[in-house]
């Protein structure tokens, strides 16, 4: 097939496989390159500001099956409407369809990557945003597929309006000051996954059918809110966890059909920096709130906890969670009355710990 490509006001016919690269090699800083449907040869080296956009209906860059299929190692980069697949298998080179490294000011957006390990791989990326793409993994068992979306010591990003299906994680690690908003996960391990990341904003998700909804591990200072985290399930199924996390604020979030809604474990870890958990749905969980370790910092108040088979799990003797503030939460397994009816019960929502649950401390 007879492919055309566009370079500002210059038109190349793409006599073979790797003329792509070519007329990437020969363009100049600034250049607009824009493809006709056709196949192109990936494996591309992108070195210089330029844009790659597809302007037919099927653009496809073609990965040889190793490596990665783009790498970007410029600054103001933009990679628009392609069709990009077949990447490498290698996690040991995190084989991708598209890696950037050290760069800021990029934008990816509006392509559809599939059978690629990694999806998006940000290394030492600033300033970039990552929008609108469909990312699927290899079909390989869970814990082999890699990244969706991976940001690594990446800092103020925007990834927004992202799909990934099926591949393993979406993680944001070492990472700060970025924006997680309205991206969707489905069929993978951790949806979103955060460790020593500070002073990001997740909001407006929506993450189902994944063994982890929303994970923050060893980090400070960040928003959550209005995401939705269903249907997470099997023994380490979990909504949304903190692990070691300070200064969070997790508000209104949907919480809903998950093994266990919200799983919080020693945090807050700076006890000068309460976490505050407020306004949130947590409903239909088997557990919806599981403490592991001391946790004694939290403000938790203003949330509707309905329809878990279990409010409160407990598993670390002597931990006092009451130290917690536990204020105007809705508790549909209340026991008690409100003899002035001003929607608030006489006394405390008590949880008790009878004989069956001591399992919970072998």
């Amino acid at each position: 097939m007879k492919k055309i490509l566009i370079v500002l006001l210059s038109i190349f016919s793409l006599l073979n496989a790797s003329a792509l690269q070519e007329a990437i090699d020969n363009a100049k800083p600034g250049a607009v390159i824009k493809l006709s449907s056709g196949i192109y040869k990936g494996n591309l080296t992108i070195n210089k500001p330029i844009s790659i956009i597809g302007v037919g209906k099927s653009v496809i860059i073609e990965g040889e099956s190793k490596g990665s299929i783009i790498t970007i190692d410029s600054s103001y980069v933009t990679i628009k409407n392609l069709d990009i697949r077949n990447s490498g298998e290698r996690h040991d080179t995190l084989d991708a369809a598209i890696v950037m490294k050290k760069v800021k000011q990029c934008e990816i957006s509006n392509n559809r990557i599939t059978n690629a390990l990694f999806g998006i791989d940000l290394q030492q990326v600033r300033n970039s945003i990552i929008s609108n793409n469909y990312i699927e993994s290899k079909d390989f068992a869970l814990g082999l597929r890699g990244d969706g979306i991976r940001l690594w010591y990446s800092n103020d990003n925007i990834v927004k309006g992202n799909h990934l299906y099926k591949s393993r994680d979406m993680v944001i690690w070492y990472s700060h000051g970025n924006t997680i908003e309205n991206n969707k996960g489905e069929y993978g391990r951790y949806s979103l996954h955060f460790m020593y990341a500070g002073k990001n904003i997740i909001k407006d998700n929506n993450y189902q059918y994944n063994s982890v909804g929303i994970f923050f591990m060893y980090s400070k200072d960040s928003i959550a809110t209005n995401n939705s985290v269903k249907s997470s399930l099997g023994n380490t199924g979990m909504g949304i966890g903190l692990k070691e996390v300070s200064g969070f604020t997790l508000k209104n979030n949907t919480v809903i059909y998950n093994a266990r809604g919200l799983y919080i474990d020693r945090s807050p870890f700076d006890l000068d920096k309460r976490n505050e958990i407020s306004n949130n749905n947590i409903l239909y969980n088997t557990e919806a709130i599981h403490f592991h370790s001391i946790n004694e910092q939290n403000d938790i108040t203003e949330n509707i906890i309905m329809g878990n088979i279990e409010d409160i799990v407990n598993n670390t003797r002597g931990s006092k969670i009451y130290l917690n503030n536990w204020d105007n939460n809705y508790w549909d397994n209340y026991e008690g009355f409100d003899s002035n009816k001003d929607g608030i019960g006489d006394n405390s929502h008590k949880v008790y710990s009878y004989a069956d649950k001591l399992w919970l401390y072998d």
